[in-house]
């Protein structure tokens, strides 16, 4: 498959496209720095330069044609402010969203947050954090012309992965290593049923490939 990542230069993002890489997939990573060019290239993903905030629907989609699934794991990052939790977290991906429908390309996955709600209150970062994530989703699962999935992992940890995760509709709050997410995005994208679904993620005891397949059976 070639798949293309926003966010190609993120924690999460890099471990999927090693993952991806691997396994013999055509992986494109969108950045915005072209100094993180060559972190990608070693990943084995393919370093293209645009800057989310900035570039058109039209201008995106050229980037996307000829892709069998995008994924979007793009953030503004722990250090930034209110503004661009609303014009990456949220803007950014209902862009790539309508990026992806002018291109042709409907599998679309969201690396989303726990949490996250369109109509959470309060105006600290993580709130306004938390609400963008909620209405970028929101937008999202309105979307007909795309196969989506939602994934919103826990809290996120740089322990190493074990493969064993629990992924539900719900499963209560907990921590997840980055490795692992990236491992249940990469069976996401192989498991075109899980599309229409929103799914938390923390660490459990099913291994990867049989928690994907069940919530895909359900």
């Amino acid at each position: 498959m070639r798949i293309v990542i926003a966010g190609g230069h993120g924690q999460i993002a890099l471990r999927l496209e090693r993952l991806l890489a691997a396994r013999g997939d055509e992986v494109v990573g969108v950045i915005r720095r072209p100094e993180h060019g060559d972190e990608l290239r070693e990943a084995g993903a393919e370093p293209v330069v645009l800057d989310l905030e900035s570039a058109s629907v039209e201008e995106t989609a050229e980037r996307l044609r000829g892709a069998d699934a995008v994924v979007f794991a793009a953030g503004a990052g722990p250090g930034s402010g209110a503004e661009r939790k609303n014009t990456v977290d949220r803007d950014a991906a209902i862009l790539f969203a309508d990026a992806a429908e002018l291109a042709g390309v409907r599998r679309y996955i969201v690396v989303s947050s726990m949490g996250a709600d369109p109509s959470r209150t309060g105006d600290e970062v993580f709130d306004v954090y938390q609400r963008a994530k909620g209405e970028a989703d929101e937008n999202v699962r309105g979307r007909t012309g795309l196969d989506w999935t939602i994934l919103r992992p826990g809290a996120l940890t740089n322990d190493a992965g074990t493969g064993r995760v629990r992924l539900e509709a719900s499963t209560g709050r907990d921590s997840i290593p980055r490795d692992d997410v990236a491992a249940v995005l990469a069976e996401l994208l192989d498991t075109p049923a899980t599309a229409g679904l929103t799914l938390e993620l923390i660490s459990g005891s099913t291994p990867v490939p049989v928690a994907v397949k069940s919530v895909a059976g359900n």
